[in-house]
């Protein structure tokens, strides 16, 4: 990527999500909420409503691009729409996809992965995984500096969270179980969630990528999180449904995680 001036630094933003919100992304994770009821779950962006479907985690979007750069943390540039913003499948392409203002009840901030003259590559989080896609100019769009990369090994079970290049901490956590894998490749944050029930975690991060062997689970998508887990024996195992389970101190840590984060995921 080229180099960019200088942004404002993006903030990290916790929400309390709706119901829908909270149930899809604890399903996901193995945990038991009460499920979504049919009018609460939002309609598939998949349907064949005539519109043109915003890139969210509920939608499967087969026209977009899957991102190739699962190595590359970027540079940390993360933008925000301020209106809904078309998604193209190339620069000066086809419309693909719209980019809504909000995701899961939150700001959408994605992270700029590539450019190429006032064109933006960003990647989505919508399905197939590792969706990106490309965004026109500079008007209508807020942009900032993230200094944070999140560095999830499945091999290894570990996360590490880079500062400004430098380790701030590395845990053993929990990936998915061997039928169940968290999947590997480029994503990001895409929100945080405070459920009114601290058990069995205080904050729930949903990541822009899903399951990659579970189209659905506990009425929601699959999305893949970060969250919390009381019981520390399962930190350094795979046991989960895809989430990634960390212990107190990475979970405090990744709270100050701006939304739009790269998160590199590898084994």
């Amino acid at each position: 990527m080229r180099t960019h001036r200088t942004r404002p630094r993006a903030r990290a933003a916790v929400i309390l999500p709706p119901v829908a919100a909270l149930a899809l992304v604890l399903g996901g994770c193995g945990q038991s909420p009460d499920a979504a009821t049919a009018d609460d779950r939002p309609v598939s962006a998949a349907s064949p409503t005539g519109k043109t479907p915003e890139t969210t985690t509920y939608a499967k979007i087969p026209a977009l691009a899957r991102d190739t750069g699962a190595a590359d943390g970027g540079d940390g540039t993360v933008v925000h729409p301020t209106a809904p913003r078309p998604v193209y499948d190339r620069p000066g392409g086809r419309q693909v996809a719209v980019l809504p203002v909000t995701e899961l009840g939150g700001p959408t901030w994605v992270p700029v992965v590539e450019r190429s003259g006032t064109w933006s590559r960003v990647l989505l989080p919508s399905r197939p995984d590792q969706a990106a896609g490309w965004i026109s100019g500079e008007d209508g769009l807020r942009a900032a500096r993230s200094p944070y990369t999140v560095k999830v090994d499945t091999a290894r079970r570990t996360l590490t969270l880079e500062k400004s290049g430098r380790s701030v901490g590395t845990w053993k956590v929990a990936v998915g179980a061997a039928n169940t894998p968290t999947p590997a490749g480029r994503t990001f944050v895409l929100a945080q969630l405070a459920p009114a029930k601290k058990s069995p975690s205080p904050l729930v991060i949903p990541l822009g990528t899903h399951s990659a062997s579970l189209d659905t689970f506990g009425g929601g998508p699959g999305t893949v999180a970060f969250h919390g887990w009381p019981d520390a024996s399962v930190f350094g195992k795979a046991v989960s449904h895809g989430c990634v389970r960390v212990p107190d101190a990475a979970l405090r840590e990744l709270s100050r995680v701006p939304l739009g984060t790269v998160v590199l995921i590898s084994g």
